[in-house]
Protein backbone atom coordinates (compact mmCIF):
# COMPACT_ATOMS: atom_id res chain seq x y z
CA UNK A 1 0.00 0.00 0.00
CA UNK A 2 1.31 3.43 -0.99
CA UNK A 3 1.52 5.69 2.07
CA UNK A 4 3.32 8.55 0.38
CA UNK A 5 1.97 12.07 0.74
CA UNK A 6 0.27 13.30 -2.40
CA UNK A 7 0.74 16.48 -4.39
CA UNK A 8 -1.79 17.69 -6.95
CA UNK A 9 -0.10 19.31 -9.93
CA UNK A 10 -1.84 21.80 -12.23
CA UNK A 11 -0.76 20.14 -15.47
CA UNK A 12 -1.02 21.48 -19.02
CA UNK A 13 1.65 19.54 -20.87
CA UNK A 14 3.49 22.78 -21.65
CA UNK A 15 7.13 23.52 -20.93
CA UNK A 16 6.84 24.42 -17.25
CA UNK A 17 4.50 21.69 -16.05
CA UNK A 18 6.19 19.04 -18.19
CA UNK A 19 9.48 19.41 -16.34
CA UNK A 20 7.86 19.84 -12.93
CA UNK A 21 6.88 16.16 -12.66
CA UNK A 22 10.47 14.83 -12.84
CA UNK A 23 11.63 17.73 -10.65
CA UNK A 24 9.06 16.87 -7.99
CA UNK A 25 10.09 13.21 -8.12
CA UNK A 26 13.72 14.22 -7.61
CA UNK A 27 13.14 16.63 -4.74
CA UNK A 28 10.15 15.29 -2.80
CA UNK A 29 8.91 11.90 -1.70
CA UNK A 30 5.47 12.59 -3.14
CA UNK A 31 2.97 10.73 -5.25
CA UNK A 32 2.30 13.16 -8.10
CA UNK A 33 -1.31 13.47 -9.28
CA UNK A 34 -1.64 15.56 -12.44
CA UNK A 35 -4.80 17.55 -13.10
CA UNK A 36 -5.47 18.97 -16.54
CA UNK A 37 -8.43 21.33 -16.52
CA UNK A 38 -9.95 21.61 -20.00
CA UNK A 39 -11.09 25.20 -20.43
CA UNK A 40 -11.10 24.87 -24.21
CA UNK A 41 -7.39 24.97 -24.98
CA UNK A 42 -7.92 22.57 -27.88
CA UNK A 43 -5.31 20.04 -26.78
CA UNK A 44 -5.50 16.28 -27.24
CA UNK A 45 -6.34 15.26 -23.68
CA UNK A 46 -5.48 11.61 -24.30
CA UNK A 47 -1.96 12.63 -25.36
CA UNK A 48 -1.61 14.93 -22.34
CA UNK A 49 -2.68 12.12 -20.01
CA UNK A 50 -0.23 9.69 -21.61
CA UNK A 51 2.59 12.25 -21.38
CA UNK A 52 1.93 12.93 -17.69
CA UNK A 53 2.01 9.22 -16.85
CA UNK A 54 5.14 8.72 -18.95
CA UNK A 55 6.99 11.48 -17.09
CA UNK A 56 6.11 10.16 -13.63
CA UNK A 57 2.55 11.01 -12.59
CA UNK A 58 0.78 8.17 -10.78
CA UNK A 59 -2.68 9.37 -11.78
CA UNK A 60 -4.14 11.97 -14.16
CA UNK A 61 -7.47 13.76 -13.90
CA UNK A 62 -8.92 15.37 -17.04
CA UNK A 63 -11.58 17.87 -15.98
CA UNK A 64 -13.79 19.15 -18.83
CA UNK A 65 -15.15 22.46 -17.54
CA UNK A 66 -15.75 24.34 -20.80
CA UNK A 67 -19.48 24.79 -20.21
CA UNK A 68 -18.96 25.93 -16.62
CA UNK A 69 -16.19 28.28 -17.76
CA UNK A 70 -18.39 29.93 -20.37
CA UNK A 71 -21.59 30.20 -18.35
CA UNK A 72 -20.28 30.94 -14.86
CA UNK A 73 -17.21 33.00 -15.71
CA UNK A 74 -17.15 34.35 -19.28
CA UNK A 75 -20.79 35.39 -19.39
CA UNK A 76 -20.15 37.29 -16.17
CA UNK A 77 -17.28 38.94 -18.01
CA UNK A 78 -19.62 40.05 -20.79
CA UNK A 79 -22.25 41.37 -18.37
CA UNK A 80 -19.63 43.22 -16.35
CA UNK A 81 -17.96 44.85 -19.36
CA UNK A 82 -14.64 44.31 -17.56
CA UNK A 83 -11.62 45.23 -19.70
CA UNK A 84 -8.25 45.54 -18.00
CA UNK A 85 -6.42 48.77 -18.92
CA UNK A 86 -8.85 49.42 -21.79
CA UNK A 87 -7.57 46.49 -23.88
CA UNK A 88 -7.32 43.10 -22.19
CA UNK A 89 -10.47 40.94 -22.08
CA UNK A 90 -9.00 38.89 -19.23
CA UNK A 91 -8.99 35.46 -20.87
CA UNK A 92 -6.31 34.02 -18.61
CA UNK A 93 -7.57 35.84 -15.51
CA UNK A 94 -11.11 34.46 -15.71
CA UNK A 95 -9.85 30.87 -16.11
CA UNK A 96 -7.54 30.76 -13.10
CA UNK A 97 -10.11 30.73 -10.27
CA UNK A 98 -12.00 27.88 -11.96
CA UNK A 99 -8.80 25.87 -12.44
CA UNK A 100 -7.91 26.49 -8.78
CA UNK A 101 -11.36 25.29 -7.74
CA UNK A 102 -10.88 22.00 -9.61
CA UNK A 103 -7.40 21.53 -8.14
CA UNK A 104 -8.80 21.88 -4.63
CA UNK A 105 -11.64 19.47 -5.41
CA UNK A 106 -9.16 16.83 -6.60
CA UNK A 107 -6.92 17.46 -3.58
CA UNK A 108 -9.89 16.81 -1.28
CA UNK A 109 -10.85 13.67 -3.20
CA UNK A 110 -7.30 12.31 -3.07
CA UNK A 111 -6.51 13.45 0.44
CA UNK A 112 -3.61 15.56 -0.85
CA UNK A 113 -2.17 18.27 1.37
CA UNK A 114 -0.16 20.02 -1.36
CA UNK A 115 -0.92 21.70 -4.68
CA UNK A 116 1.84 22.54 -7.15
CA UNK A 117 1.70 24.98 -10.07
CA UNK A 118 4.10 26.00 -12.83
CA UNK A 119 3.67 29.78 -12.64
CA UNK A 120 6.79 31.90 -12.73
CA UNK A 121 7.83 34.10 -9.84
CA UNK A 122 7.39 37.20 -12.01
CA UNK A 123 3.84 36.61 -13.20
CA UNK A 124 0.29 37.28 -12.09
CA UNK A 125 -0.91 33.68 -12.24
CA UNK A 126 0.95 32.61 -9.10
CA UNK A 127 -1.13 35.17 -7.20
CA UNK A 128 -4.39 34.14 -8.85
CA UNK A 129 -3.87 30.45 -8.11
CA UNK A 130 -2.62 30.80 -4.57
CA UNK A 131 -5.16 33.39 -3.41
CA UNK A 132 -7.97 31.28 -4.88
CA UNK A 133 -6.64 28.11 -3.25
CA UNK A 134 -6.36 29.90 0.10
CA UNK A 135 -9.95 31.12 -0.24
CA UNK A 136 -11.21 27.58 -0.92
CA UNK A 137 -8.98 25.69 1.56
CA UNK A 138 -6.46 27.65 3.63
CA UNK A 139 -4.90 24.44 4.96
CA UNK A 140 -3.54 23.32 1.59
CA UNK A 141 0.16 24.08 1.11
CA UNK A 142 1.39 25.36 -2.26
CA UNK A 143 4.62 24.36 -3.99
CA UNK A 144 5.83 26.85 -6.61
CA UNK A 145 8.98 25.41 -8.28
CA UNK A 146 9.83 28.57 -10.21
CA UNK A 147 10.38 30.34 -6.90
CA UNK A 148 12.72 27.72 -5.46
CA UNK A 149 14.50 25.68 -8.13
CA UNK A 150 17.81 26.59 -9.79
CA UNK A 151 16.30 27.02 -13.29
CA UNK A 152 16.43 30.71 -14.11
CA UNK A 153 14.99 31.03 -17.62
CA UNK A 154 12.87 29.32 -20.26
CA UNK A 155 16.06 28.46 -22.10
CA UNK A 156 17.35 26.59 -19.02
CA UNK A 157 13.96 24.93 -18.66
CA UNK A 158 14.28 23.64 -22.23
CA UNK A 159 17.76 22.30 -21.41
CA UNK A 160 16.38 20.53 -18.34
CA UNK A 161 13.58 18.96 -20.38
CA UNK A 162 16.09 17.66 -22.92
CA UNK A 163 18.27 16.29 -20.12
CA UNK A 164 15.30 14.38 -18.70
CA UNK A 165 14.02 13.23 -22.09
CA UNK A 166 10.74 15.13 -21.73
CA UNK A 167 8.92 16.13 -24.91
CA UNK A 168 8.02 19.83 -24.90
CA UNK A 169 5.96 22.00 -27.28
CA UNK A 170 8.51 24.84 -27.59
CA UNK A 171 12.05 25.40 -28.85
CA UNK A 172 14.61 28.11 -28.20
CA UNK A 173 13.74 29.52 -31.63
CA UNK A 174 9.99 29.59 -30.92
CA UNK A 175 10.06 30.31 -27.22
CA UNK A 176 6.73 32.12 -26.79
CA UNK A 177 4.87 31.52 -23.58
CA UNK A 178 1.26 30.91 -24.56
CA UNK A 179 -1.97 30.47 -22.68
CA UNK A 180 -5.03 29.30 -24.61
CA UNK A 181 -8.62 28.61 -23.72
CA UNK A 182 -11.99 28.89 -25.42
CA UNK A 183 -11.98 32.68 -24.88
CA UNK A 184 -8.52 33.67 -26.12
CA UNK A 185 -4.87 32.94 -26.66
CA UNK A 186 -2.03 35.02 -25.26
CA UNK A 187 1.55 35.25 -26.50
CA UNK A 188 4.48 36.49 -24.39
CA UNK A 189 8.26 36.29 -24.47
CA UNK A 190 10.85 36.14 -27.23
CA UNK A 191 11.18 39.26 -29.37
CA UNK A 192 7.97 40.63 -27.82
CA UNK A 193 9.97 41.61 -24.74
CA UNK A 194 11.40 44.57 -26.69
CA UNK A 195 8.53 47.08 -27.14
CA UNK A 196 10.33 48.57 -30.15
CA UNK A 197 9.65 45.38 -32.11
CA UNK A 198 6.47 45.17 -34.12
CA UNK A 199 4.89 41.84 -33.33
CA UNK A 200 4.88 39.24 -36.07
CA UNK A 201 1.39 38.23 -37.23
CA UNK A 202 2.74 34.76 -38.01
CA UNK A 203 2.23 33.98 -34.32
CA UNK A 204 -1.58 34.21 -34.58
CA UNK A 205 -3.39 30.95 -33.92
CA UNK A 206 -7.04 32.06 -33.76
CA UNK A 207 -7.13 35.06 -36.05
CA UNK A 208 -6.32 35.99 -39.63
CA UNK A 209 -4.31 39.24 -39.82
CA UNK A 210 -6.82 42.02 -40.63
CA UNK A 211 -5.06 42.97 -43.86
CA UNK A 212 -5.37 39.37 -45.06
CA UNK A 213 -9.01 38.91 -44.02
CA UNK A 214 -11.65 38.47 -46.70
CA UNK A 215 -12.51 41.60 -48.65
CA UNK A 216 -16.23 41.57 -47.96
CA UNK A 217 -18.50 42.76 -45.17
CA UNK A 218 -19.87 40.18 -42.73
CA UNK A 219 -22.99 40.77 -40.62
CA UNK A 220 -23.84 39.01 -37.37
CA UNK A 221 -26.95 39.42 -35.21
CA UNK A 222 -26.75 38.55 -31.50
CA UNK A 223 -29.73 38.29 -29.15
CA UNK A 224 -29.22 38.90 -25.42
CA UNK A 225 -31.56 38.04 -22.56
CA UNK A 226 -30.76 40.00 -19.40
CA UNK A 227 -27.20 40.53 -20.61
CA UNK A 228 -26.54 36.90 -21.55
CA UNK A 229 -26.13 35.99 -25.23
CA UNK A 230 -28.70 33.40 -26.31
CA UNK A 231 -29.00 33.47 -30.10
CA UNK A 232 -26.78 34.17 -33.08
CA UNK A 233 -28.44 35.09 -36.39
CA UNK A 234 -31.79 34.02 -34.97
CA UNK A 235 -30.64 30.55 -33.92
CA UNK A 236 -30.49 29.44 -30.30
CA UNK A 237 -27.02 28.16 -29.46
CA UNK A 238 -25.58 26.20 -26.59
CA UNK A 239 -23.02 28.36 -24.78
CA UNK A 240 -19.83 26.54 -25.81
CA UNK A 241 -21.05 26.16 -29.38
CA UNK A 242 -21.76 29.89 -29.52
CA UNK A 243 -18.28 30.91 -28.38
CA UNK A 244 -16.68 28.50 -30.87
CA UNK A 245 -18.85 29.86 -33.68
CA UNK A 246 -18.08 33.49 -32.87
CA UNK A 247 -14.37 32.68 -32.55
CA UNK A 248 -14.44 31.28 -36.08
CA UNK A 249 -16.42 34.23 -37.41
CA UNK A 250 -14.25 36.80 -35.66
CA UNK A 251 -11.05 35.00 -36.61
CA UNK A 252 -11.98 34.99 -40.29
CA UNK A 253 -12.51 38.74 -40.16
CA UNK A 254 -9.38 39.69 -38.23
CA UNK A 255 -11.30 40.68 -35.09
CA UNK A 256 -9.92 40.90 -31.55
CA UNK A 257 -6.12 41.31 -31.80
CA UNK A 258 -4.55 43.38 -29.02
CA UNK A 259 -0.92 44.37 -28.46
CA UNK A 260 -0.69 45.50 -24.84
CA UNK A 261 2.00 46.70 -22.48
CA UNK A 262 0.22 46.02 -19.21
CA UNK A 263 0.87 46.72 -15.56
CA UNK A 264 1.26 43.40 -13.78
CA UNK A 265 0.01 43.04 -10.24
CA UNK A 266 3.52 42.08 -9.09
CA UNK A 267 4.87 45.51 -9.96
CA UNK A 268 6.43 45.35 -13.42
CA UNK A 269 5.22 46.03 -16.93
CA UNK A 270 4.96 43.22 -19.46
CA UNK A 271 3.96 42.91 -23.07
CA UNK A 272 1.43 40.46 -24.44
CA UNK A 273 -0.34 39.82 -27.71
CA UNK A 274 -3.91 38.68 -27.16
CA UNK A 275 -6.35 37.15 -29.63
CA UNK A 276 -9.98 37.22 -28.48
CA UNK A 277 -12.13 37.11 -31.63
CA UNK A 278 -15.47 35.84 -30.30
CA UNK A 279 -15.21 37.67 -27.00
CA UNK A 280 -14.53 40.98 -28.75
CA UNK A 281 -17.71 40.54 -30.80
CA UNK A 282 -19.78 39.78 -27.69
CA UNK A 283 -18.36 42.73 -25.76
CA UNK A 284 -19.09 45.10 -28.65
CA UNK A 285 -22.67 43.87 -29.08
CA UNK A 286 -23.39 43.93 -25.34
CA UNK A 287 -22.04 47.45 -24.98
CA UNK A 288 -24.25 48.73 -27.81
CA UNK A 289 -27.32 47.17 -26.19
CA UNK A 290 -26.49 48.80 -22.85
CA UNK A 291 -26.28 52.18 -24.59
CA UNK A 292 -29.89 51.66 -25.71
CA UNK A 293 -31.33 50.24 -22.49
CA UNK A 294 -29.50 51.76 -19.51
CA UNK A 295 -30.21 55.26 -18.19
CA UNK A 296 -27.37 57.77 -18.08
CA UNK A 297 -26.63 57.57 -14.35
CA UNK A 298 -26.64 53.77 -14.25
CA UNK A 299 -24.52 53.39 -17.37
CA UNK A 300 -21.93 55.90 -16.18
CA UNK A 301 -21.69 54.34 -12.73
CA UNK A 302 -21.45 50.87 -14.24
CA UNK A 303 -18.33 52.06 -16.08
CA UNK A 304 -16.71 52.60 -12.68
CA UNK A 305 -17.84 49.14 -11.56
CA UNK A 306 -16.48 47.60 -14.78
CA UNK A 307 -13.07 49.12 -14.10
CA UNK A 308 -13.04 47.83 -10.52
CA UNK A 309 -14.29 44.41 -11.66
CA UNK A 310 -11.48 44.16 -14.23
CA UNK A 311 -8.86 44.94 -11.58
CA UNK A 312 -10.40 42.49 -9.13
CA UNK A 313 -10.43 39.65 -11.69
CA UNK A 314 -6.93 40.51 -12.92
CA UNK A 315 -5.65 40.46 -9.34
CA UNK A 316 -7.09 37.01 -8.62
CA UNK A 317 -9.75 38.12 -6.13
CA UNK A 318 -12.59 36.05 -7.57
CA UNK A 319 -13.58 34.38 -4.29
CA UNK A 320 -14.20 37.57 -2.33
CA UNK A 321 -17.16 39.37 -0.84
CA UNK A 322 -16.48 42.40 -3.02
CA UNK A 323 -16.68 40.33 -6.21
CA UNK A 324 -20.01 38.83 -5.09
CA UNK A 325 -21.33 42.29 -4.24
CA UNK A 326 -20.30 43.67 -7.63
CA UNK A 327 -22.00 40.71 -9.33
CA UNK A 328 -25.23 41.63 -7.54
CA UNK A 329 -24.99 45.22 -8.79
CA UNK A 330 -24.19 44.08 -12.33
CA UNK A 331 -27.08 41.58 -12.39
CA UNK A 332 -29.47 44.36 -11.37
CA UNK A 333 -28.32 46.54 -14.25
CA UNK A 334 -28.84 43.67 -16.68
CA UNK A 335 -32.57 43.23 -16.02
CA UNK A 336 -33.43 45.30 -19.09
CA UNK A 337 -30.40 44.45 -21.26
CA UNK A 338 -32.48 42.32 -23.61
CA UNK A 339 -32.69 42.59 -27.37
CA UNK A 340 -30.90 42.20 -30.68
CA UNK A 341 -27.69 43.83 -31.87
CA UNK A 342 -26.58 43.62 -35.48
CA UNK A 343 -22.87 44.16 -36.10
CA UNK A 344 -20.88 44.65 -39.28
CA UNK A 345 -17.43 43.02 -39.33
CA UNK A 346 -14.75 44.04 -41.79
CA UNK A 347 -10.99 43.53 -41.69
CA UNK A 348 -10.54 43.87 -37.94
CA UNK A 349 -13.27 46.48 -37.47
CA UNK A 350 -16.65 46.20 -35.73
CA UNK A 351 -19.44 48.66 -36.54
CA UNK A 352 -22.99 48.68 -35.21
CA UNK A 353 -25.61 48.05 -37.91
CA UNK A 354 -28.80 48.09 -35.83
CA UNK A 355 -30.11 47.69 -32.26
CA UNK A 356 -33.57 46.71 -31.06
CA UNK A 357 -34.94 46.13 -27.55
CA UNK A 358 -38.36 46.08 -25.88
CA UNK A 359 -36.68 48.07 -23.07
CA UNK A 360 -35.16 50.75 -25.30
CA UNK A 361 -34.88 54.13 -23.57
CA UNK A 362 -34.35 55.88 -26.88
CA UNK A 363 -37.61 57.59 -27.88
CA UNK A 364 -37.59 58.82 -31.44
CA UNK A 365 -40.48 61.22 -30.88
CA UNK A 366 -38.49 62.97 -28.13
CA UNK A 367 -35.03 62.78 -29.67
CA UNK A 368 -36.19 63.93 -33.10
CA UNK A 369 -35.77 67.61 -34.08
CA UNK A 370 -39.53 67.72 -34.68
CA UNK A 371 -42.30 68.56 -32.24
CA UNK A 372 -42.99 66.35 -29.22
CA UNK A 373 -45.74 66.30 -26.62
CA UNK A 374 -43.21 65.17 -24.00
CA UNK A 375 -40.63 67.88 -24.59
CA UNK A 376 -41.19 71.61 -24.67
CA UNK A 377 -38.26 73.59 -26.07
CA UNK A 378 -39.14 76.49 -23.77
CA UNK A 379 -38.42 74.31 -20.70
CA UNK A 380 -34.74 74.23 -21.63
CA UNK A 381 -34.28 77.90 -20.66
CA UNK A 382 -35.19 77.36 -17.02
CA UNK A 383 -33.12 74.18 -16.87
CA UNK A 384 -30.05 75.96 -18.21
CA UNK A 385 -30.47 78.84 -15.76
CA UNK A 386 -30.57 76.49 -12.78
CA UNK A 387 -27.90 74.13 -14.09
CA UNK A 388 -25.53 77.00 -14.77
CA UNK A 389 -26.30 78.97 -11.60
CA UNK A 390 -23.14 77.86 -9.68
CA UNK A 391 -20.99 78.87 -12.66
CA UNK A 392 -22.70 82.25 -12.88
CA UNK A 393 -22.30 82.91 -9.12
CA UNK A 394 -18.60 82.05 -9.27
CA UNK A 395 -18.11 84.36 -12.24
CA UNK A 396 -19.84 87.21 -10.42
CA UNK A 397 -17.57 86.67 -7.43
CA UNK A 398 -14.47 86.62 -9.63
CA UNK A 399 -15.48 89.85 -11.35
CA UNK A 400 -15.65 91.66 -8.00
Amino acid sequence: MNNKDKVVLAYSGGLDTSIIIPWLKENYDFEVIAVCVDVGQGEDMAEIKEKAIKTGASKVYIEDVKKEFVEEYLFKAVKSGAIYENKYLLGTSFARPLIAKKLVEVAHKEGAKHICHGCTGKGNDQVRFEVSIAALDPDIKVIAPWRIWSIKSREEAIDYAQLKGVDIPVTKEKIYSRDRNIWHISHEGGELEDPQNEHNSDMYLMTIPPEKAKDEVCYVDIYFDKGIPKKVNGMEMESVEMINYLNKLGGENGIGIVDLIENRLVGMKSRGIYETPGGTILYAAHSELEHLTLDRATMHYKKLISLKYSELVYDGLWYTTLKDALDAFIDKTQETVTGNVKLKLYKGNIMVAGINSPFALYNQSISSFGESDLYNHKDAEGFINLFGLPVKIKSLMNNK
